[in-house]
């Protein structure tokens, strides 16, 4: 009887627009934040009852404001209901990115839409076939576009689409300059709204830039009691969820004493930075196709003991790994924001030798300059080992039969030995051992991503 409720429980949340069952757990409900990257991080999207906070430190960015806007314009697209509290709210969403053409809607998230006319050339003719080298995950969740949405940061919201949001309650603007006390009366605000709504559809809830200058002068108690009343409020209600973007000296390590960031952790389900390279040139001039570092604090655990991200995350690189008697390896995690959106993606040092495109997956096929098939000159056997790790073995074609032959008929039988002697020492001594291949820290399921 009890099995029969559970499965009448899920039918139920799987009705919810814009949302999904976790994988982790199927007591978990699911909604997404509008970057696939990001969702993946958090193991599949955002968790209702749960909270996320951004941590932003570098002053001369706004990446956390940029997430926030990701977080409302897909629960715009995906028919749920936002509640925006930041200061001049109509602005804020006004600036708001908005969905792509459907034409680019397939690209897989990460890719630029530039022309690649030359692309021949930058490349070598043995790796032209080859599939390109993917360091990001395209949409998380196949045939479900009303989970995640495709944006585009150079599109907006519509004016006549915006006002309909407002005028259908879809859409709830709240300005924090119009409240006292802004760290309680917000508060107020969040409660009143839920005791008198009494719709399922699920209810974000989006603020911008946490103790910025509007919210007037904030102590690190007074932000640590918000984080913690904001808590217990989505505990209360099952169809809500948080998202917060903290202002650039309020991510500081030490602004509120030692260990600042981790006690924001103690009282969030999930707390991730984004540490932009402007503020470090050297780091720029490094990885120069990057646009800062990501740092994982915490990760929400509704109904777990263990993060759902543990298992399920292609880009930390623990889904197979996890289970391997070697340990775990999680990958370095950077974000860049190209022209159309913003993508985190596995970090890794620039290709040498001036190609500009990585590629794995050797093809069969390819012809060299003068014709001849790659297959007659190198021998490939691509292979996949238990534990995930791809390995590819190279094998030159041993010609020594054919010198044996060819010798033996150019000379005589006195002048055998000599041609021994030459033969030996142009071909290395084929009872050599071979070298262990070489191979990356940690093992996937995914080598296509990141294992290089």
């Amino acid at each position: 009887m009890s099995s029969f409720k559970r499965k009448g429980a899920s039918q139920q949340t799987a009705t919810l627009p814009g949302t999904r069952q976790s994988p982790g757990s199927a007591a978990t409900t699911l909604t997404s934040t509008g970057i696939p990257s990001l969702d993946d991080l958090l193991g599949g999207g955002l968790p209702l009852s749960c909270s996320l906070v951004i941590a932003a430190p570098d002053p001369h960015s706004s990446y956390g404001e940029l997430v926030e806007k990701y977080f409302v314009a897909q629960s715009l697209v995906s028919s749920q209901d936002v509640m925006l509290i930041t200061e001049d709210p109509m602005d804020f969403v006004k600036g708001c990115m908005w969905t792509a053409n459907k034409a680019n809607s397939k690209l897989p998230a990460g890719d630029d839409t530039e022309e690649r006319s030359d692309e021949k050339i930058k490349i070598a003719w043995r790796y032209e076939n080859m599939k390109q080298f993917q360091t990001t995950v395209g949409q998380s969740i196949p045939n479900m576009e009303d989970f995640c949405s495709t944006f585009e940061l150079s599109s907006r919201i519509p004016e006549a689409e915006l006002q309909r949001f407002l005028t259908s309650g879809q859409l709830t603007l709240c300005d924090v300059n119009s409240i006292q006390s802004p760290l309680h009366g917000v508060i107020a605000r969040i409660e009143e709204m839920l005791s008198s709504r009494r719709k399922t559809t699920p209810l974000r809830i989006s603020i911008p830039g946490l103790g910025s200058p509007s919210w007037g002068d904030v102590s690190p108690e007074g932000i640590l009691s918000f984080l913690q009343r904001i808590r217990v409020i989505l505990r209360r209600h099952a169809h809500v969820c948080v998202s917060i973007s903290l202002p650039p000296y309020l991510s500081a390590e030490n602004w509120g004493g030692r260990g600042w960031i981790q006690k924001i952790g103690w009282l969030s389900d999930a707390v991730i930075t984004l540490a932009a390279f402007t503020s470090n040139p050297s780091m720029t001039a490094l990885f120069p196709s990057h646009h800062g570092l990501v740092h994982i604090h915490t990760l929400p655990a509704p109904h777990t003991l263990l993060p759902p991200s543990d298992r399920f995350s292609v880009l930390r690189g623990l889904s197979a790994a996890a289970a391997d008697a070697t340990g775990s390896g999680e990958n370095n995690l950077a974000f860049k924001c190209t022209r159309k959106r913003l993508v985190v993606e596995t970090l890794h040092l620039d290709v040498e030798g001036g190609v500009s495109e990585r590629r794995t997956t050797p093809s069969g096929s390819a012809q060299d300059s003068s014709g001849t098939t790659l297959s007659q000159h190198t021998e490939f056997s691509p292979q996949v080992s238990k534990s995930g790790l791809a390995t590819i073995d190279v094998e030159l074609e041993s010609k020594a039969g054919s010198m044996d032959g060819e010798a033996e008929k150019a000379v005589g039988p006195q002048e055998s030995t000599g041609v021994t002697a030459i033969k030996e020492a142009a071909i290395p001594s084929q009872s050599k051992a071979k070298k262990p291949k070489k191979k990356v820290g940690f093992r996937s399921d995914r080598p296509d991503v990141y294992d290089f």
